[in-house]
């Protein structure tokens, strides 16, 4: 899954000269949180975000009429003075997994998306991940998210995948994590079914060990 694929293209940009006040009324406008900072030739040199924008404007200032003064005053402050100049930025080619550990590494919730000459291309946001992977989950269509413990060795997915599809049912999807016993792993797939009891019944014959998907969570997790 590339980033191109699923990335906001009509982005929508300022340069740096153009004052804050004016970047606030744009993102208020278009309900988004992120504005990419682009000089000549749609090259990038910063972001802005709404939060330097609530930073450097404190909500007294936004909406009390009797502080038409300050608000004048802060009509001078551009973007190039609150915007993070050379951010982090992901290329058309890189992978949506890319996108979304990066997210998680550098704590934002957007990334600019650059050529190899340093233009803009678009946009990927948290949302932009979240409506791929609902896709590609298959999230979309009915169905229920089984947990299953197994060993962590060769054959296991087909074992599950087999066991399955006996019962003529798809899959939406199917995710592998890691678990808090060590040479385990917790596969998780989504059947397309609200015959859940029958599934749950055919893998406890064919040996499998089932988890309930609410028992699993990042704390339990393995400490490295």
């Amino acid at each position: 899954m590339f980033i191109d694929k699923s990335m906001t293209k009509n982005v929508v940009a300022v340069g740096p000269e153009m004052s804050i006040v004016a970047a606030r009324e744009i993102m208020v406008k278009n309900g988004i949180r992120h504005l990419p900072v682009v000089v000549e030739d749609d090259k990038l040199v910063g972001i802005v975000t709404d939060r330097d924008i609530r930073t450097a404007m404190p909500s007294a200032v936004l909406f009390d009429a009797e502080h038409a003064a300050q608000l004048e005053q802060l009509a001078g402050v551009k973007v190039q003075d609150i915007m993070t100049s050379g951010p982090v930025t992901v290329s058309p080619t890189q992978t949506l997994e890319d996108a979304l550990l990066m997210m998680e590494m550098h704590k934002v919730g957007a990334f600019p998306v650059v050529d190899g000459e340093g233009r803009l291309k678009g946009i990927v946001s948290v949302r932009d991940l979240m409506r791929a992977f609902v896709s590609v989950l298959g999230l979309r269509d009915p169905g229920v998210l089984i947990g299953i413990v197994v060993e962590d060795k060769l054959g296991q997915m087909k074992k599950i995948v087999d066991a399955i599809s006996e019962l003529g049912i798809s899959f939406g999807s199917v995710l592998v994590a890691r678990t808090w016993e060590e040479g385990k792993r917790a596969v998780f797939p989504y059947v397309l079914t609200n015959n859940i009891a029958r599934v749950r019944k055919h893998l406890r014959e064919k040996g499998f060990t089932l988890l309930d998907p609410m028992d699993w969570y990042l704390d339990q997790v393995p400490k490295k």
